[in-house]
């Protein structure tokens, strides 16, 4: 457990309380926090998640322009769900990518868990643009893939990052409940409205 670690850590715990609150503030945290678990992962031999992390950093910026932005008839950008075919559609070309970037992963470095670190890598991808995008579902998806990454950080030995995944599956079902009560209110102040 190195200072680095435990540095991202504590910034990923901080990043993720804000996304539970809406706080726009979560953008650049994360930011930040993705910068220092680039070097983390790389080190571990995790490149896709290193890449992840790479890719993170860039959506966290994007994040943070769109939910600055908002909409002129709202200004703070609202909680919305995909259809199913939406949701079908992401699963599918997820799934596709993966299998495609585990087996490139497998043959041409010496990552340790090439094809479930691409599972991560794309899946994690996916979930992060719901979230900028501000859809519940994201939530979901961080349960899930949480969820894995405790055991895949565990056998690595980064003890402590395995221990902040099962800190961020409890966030993430708290921020599922957070986020589908705030679709809710969204949606009754329009019927009033309306």
């Amino acid at each position: 457990m190195s200072p680095i670690e435990i540095l991202g850590v504590a910034l990923c715990v901080v990043m993720l309380l804000l996304m539970i609150r809406e706080n726009i503030w979560a953008w650049p945290v994360g930011l930040v926090d993705s910068t220092l678990y680039v070097y983390i992962f790389f080190t571990a031999k995790l490149y896709s998640d290193s890449l992840l992390q790479v890719v993170f950093c860039l959506i966290f910026a994007y994040g943070w322009w769109h939910w600055r932005r908002g909409k002129a008839s709202d200004p703070v950008l609202p909680v919305t769900r995909m259809g199913a075919w939406t949701i079908c559609a992401w699963i599918a070309l997820g799934t596709t990518a993966s299998v495609l970037w585990g087996e490139f992963m497998h043959r041409n470095t010496d990552a340790a868990l090439p094809r479930l670190d691409a599972f991560i890598l794309v899946f994690s991808l996916i979930a992060q643009w719901w979230q900028a995008q501000k859809r519940l579902e994201n939530w979901i998806s961080w349960i899930l893939l949480d969820g894995i990454q405790i055991g895949m950080y565990w056998v690595k030995g980064l003890r402590l990052t395995s221990g902040l995944y099962a800190l961020l599956l409890a966030m993430a079902v708290a921020g599922h409940l957070a986020w589908r009560k705030s679709l809710a209110e969204s949606a009754a102040a329009r019927a009033a409205a309306g």
